[in-house]
């Protein structure tokens, strides 16, 4: 999206070939910016802020909430009329929280609900805005200062807690003006409109998210070591691997450096005795997609581990707080969900042998069977081609690591 709303060309290396990613390399391309893969490199041909065009048909995010979200934020600086769409899993998830402060931007919505489809309209004549999120939302956040580089004056977003800020860092690294700001607890991240932008070369780091289901199958199979290489370890995207280390896994960060204005480095995980720990509701933008693996590290460990402040898996892909708690009791385990917490009593092993529903979200699938990795009994899955969503070589990763996933 930024090499899209760059001018010139942006070259980007190590991209995760993931059905999101090339759901929104399509989408950029249909807006009038191309987006290719020649040899191991994407290329995005720029058309700078404020310069992308109307498409023929509707553009179609697949399974990305990420990806719709953030091109509302796009397309709110264009004089064009986009519907946006996705499969059945997207077109239940929330998109208001995203919408309200777009529309004090200018942006038009055709329809009156809050779910995809839904056709918008943006302008040219964008207004800046002060808005304070009502909940930690780096897709909301990124959103508002996305749209805010075609806007007229100075767009901020102000955080009571921290979230994921790849979006400042790599506006910066365009050109970008953005300053971010702390005052009394707070955290104001401001970017500077009509922003001119300019292609960049990009090296994609490993995503910790991904990481984090061989971080886990590491720690609870017995005699195992892995090393994943270059991997991103940005804080506010570690709260997983802290917690790891509470736990008393044996993890480490090693060759840690800088790449693209983010730090990087290779984690090596060796299985470990884990006990059980408290997992505070701040921690939870830093690993909110971690919280189902967590929680299948968590059945392993011994003593109980409390996850507080989840109410932000309420609205993933599925629900994923209930999802992860029935998939935990379809193997034996018997979780507490108490309002937004979720707790796991785990005796150090699990018994393993049932089927889980994923309700097609990627991140159940690949917890559960990460699971059954380590299991007495096999862990199935009702459905696994949604994997792809976010790591389609997580088969191949795991079978190079020794393990049988049918």
């Amino acid at each position: 999206m930024f090499g899209a709303l760059a001018t010139g060309r942006t070259r980007i290396k190590g991209l995760l070939e993931a059905e999101d990613v090339i759901n929104t390399a399509k989408a950029v391309t249909a807006l009038g910016a191309p987006a290719s893969k020649s040899g191991d490199t994407w290329e995005v041909l720029g058309r700078g802020v404020g310069g992308l065009t109307q498409p023929v048909g509707p553009i179609d995010f697949g399974n990305s909430g990420t990806g719709a979200r953030l091109m509302m934020g796009v397309i709110a600086g264009h004089p064009i009329t986009v519907t946006l769409t996705g499969d059945a899993s997207l077109t239940r998830r929330p998109m208001g929280r995203v919408l309200r402060p777009l529309r004090q931007m200018g942006l038009e919505v055709l329809e009156d609900k809050e779910t995809l489809p839904l056709t918008i309209r943006g302008t040219s004549d964008l207004l800046p805005i002060e808005y304070e999120l009502p909940v930690p939302s780096a897709q909301v956040k990124s959103a508002i200062l996305i749209a805010g580089l075609a806007a007229a004056g100075e767009t901020t977003v102000i955080e009571r807690e921290p979230t994921r800020d790849h979006t400042e860092r790599m506006l910066r690294y365009f050109g970008a003006d953005v300053r971010s700001v702390q005052q009394d607890r707070l955290t104001r991240i401001t970017v500077k409109g009509h922003a001119e932008l300019e292609g960049r070369e990009i090296t994609v780091p490993g995503d910790p998210s991904s990481a984090a289901f061989i971080a886990a199958a590491a720690l609870i199979v017995p005699g195992s070591e892995v090393t994943i290489e270059g991997v991103l370890v940005n804080p506010t995207r570690t709260g997983f691997y802290l917690t790891l280390q509470e736990m008393g896994g044996d993890v480490t960060f090693l060759n840690e450096r800088e790449q693209g204005g983010e730090p990087v480095a290779d984690i090596r995980v060796r299985a470990s005795s884990l006990t059980g720990v408290r997992v505070p509701p701040e921690r939870a933008p830093s690993m909110i997609d971690e919280y189902p693996i967590l929680a299948v590290v968590a059945a392993f460990a011994r003593g109980r581990t409390e996850m507080l402040g989840l109410s932000e898996l309420k609205v993933k892909e599925s629900d994923r707080l209930a999802a992860t708690a029935a998939g935990l009791e379809a193997n034996g385990i018997k979780p507490i969900v108490a309002g937004d917490s979720l707790i796991v009593d785990g005796n150090g092993a699990v018994s393993g042998g049932g089927t889980v529903t994923t309700h097609l979200d990627h991140r159940i699938a690949m917890a559960f069977l990460t699971m059954g990795l380590a299991s007495r009994q096999p862990v199935s899955v009702d459905d696994g081609s949604m994997i792809a969503t976010s790591f389609p070589e997580f088969r191949d990763v795991m079978a190079s690591l020794g393990a049988h996933i049918g």
